[in-house]
């Protein structure tokens, strides 16, 4: 009898996943690949990542000599905790119960994997080159599973089952992000006796980033100041703040040029004050773009087509396991599968469209065989 996604679905999204506690996942995915016939190991990231299990991996060889092998991966954690979350289905469409996300960011791509490998178990007669399927830990929270993934993929090229919108819509380019901490020291002195003996690191950060431009900067770059946090009393001069801010591009150059102008308005703020400013800057990762003529967006297009729907290209302003995937030399697109409003107590799923992903991860499967398109 064939899984049912949707039930499947259901399933995932009963089991608590945050970031770093997604060992009750792990486990079940271990067995739910071994009965589909995967070769399954989990890699030894958790000492590196905090979560409490490793990455999870699940090899299948392949049916068709010099098929193109091709990688499909999830993430197994949720931005927040979903415990106790009773999914409501309504008109063909799964929300939560209200009191929390849905999970189906990412646990949609999960369920759709899964399927997928059901129907390879139960035809042999679908064609398919190796595939590669990876689950990685904390993806909400910087790509660390993906970053940490002690494994050497084997594949030609992969997809990420983890964009936004309906079957068909493909995430073929994202940008860099580029992540700072701020620090400035200011003077701590009484408020009401001796102010002006003190420097305002409040003052001073506040006044730096009125002189930016913040959100959106044009259609590639954004820019955003997340965090702040100093003082130590409505009554003292605050002598310390820290700032946490981030830009993101997908062109290099505006990018770098964002990064500067910040950090130069905060060098210029400081030194105007007396103050002294601290500050480390990280990519957090790398932009990529996947252009269509690339075997990898060749199957994603073919395998629409075959099950009647359209492809679309977007870019994205986030950053995805793919990132990553990327910027080691593994081709690799983001793809949606009927989920909307991630992150979001209004989250929801398509069961129409968790049915059609499964048909459409199998044209890729398929397209992905055929040594015609292989480069």
């Amino acid at each position: 009898m064939l899984m049912d996604v949707t039930k499947e679905f259901l399933k995932l999204v009963s089991i608590d996943s945050p970031s770093k506690k997604e060992g009750k996942l792990a486990v079940y995915l271990k067995k739910r690949l071994k009965d589909l016939g995967a070769e399954v190991l989990e890699d030894n990231s958790a000492a590196k990542t905090g979560s409490d299990t490793g990455n999870i991996i699940g090899y299948y060889p392949g049916n068709v000599e010099g098929a193109s092998a091709v990688m499909f991966g999830a993430h197994m954690d949720t931005v927040v905790s979903t415990k106790g979350m009773k999914p409501v289905i309504k008109d063909g469409i799964i929300y939560s119960d209200g009191k929390t996300v849905l999970g189906a960011d990412d646990k949609s791509g999960i369920a759709v994997i899964l399927a997928s490998l059901d129907r390879l178990a139960n035809d042999a007669s679908i064609p398919h080159g190796p595939l590669e399927i990876v689950f990685t830990v904390q993806e909400e929270i910087g790509l660390i599973g993906a970053k940490n993934l002690n494994y050497a993929l084997k594949a030609d090229f992969g997809y990420v089952l983890d964009a936004d919108g309906k079957v068909g819509t493909v995430v073929n380019q994202t940008p860099s992000h580029v992540i700072i901490d701020f620090v400035i020291k200011g003077k701590a002195a009484h408020a009401g006796v001796a102010p002006e003996q003190g420097i305002n690191a409040i003052v001073v950060a506040s006044e730096a980033i009125a002189g930016l431009k913040s959100g959106r900067i044009d259609e590639e770059t954004t820019s955003n100041f997340g965090i702040i946090n100093g003082g130590s009393g409505r009554n003292m001069v605050p002598e310390r703040v820290e700032l946490k801010a981030e830009v993101r591009s997908r062109n290099e150059l505006k990018l770098d040029q964002e990064v500067s102008k910040m950090i130069s308005k905060f060098e210029e703020t400081v030194k105007k004050y007396g103050a002294k400013l601290e500050y480390k800057k990280e990519l957090a990762y790398r932009a990529f773009k996947i252009e269509g003529d690339e075997l990898v967006a060749i199957c994603a297009k073919k395998a629409a087509e075959e099950i009647g729907v359209e492809s679309i290209f977007i870019p994205t302003g986030g950053g995805l396991d793919a990132n990553f995937f990327n910027s080691t030399g593994l081709p690799c697109l983001a793809l949606g599968v009927g989920n909307e409003d991630p992150h979001m107590k209004e989250e929801s799923q398509s069961i129409r469209e968790l049915e059609k992903a499964v048909e459409y991860v199998l044209g890729i499967i398929k397209q992905s065989s055929n040594n015609v398109f292989k480069l």
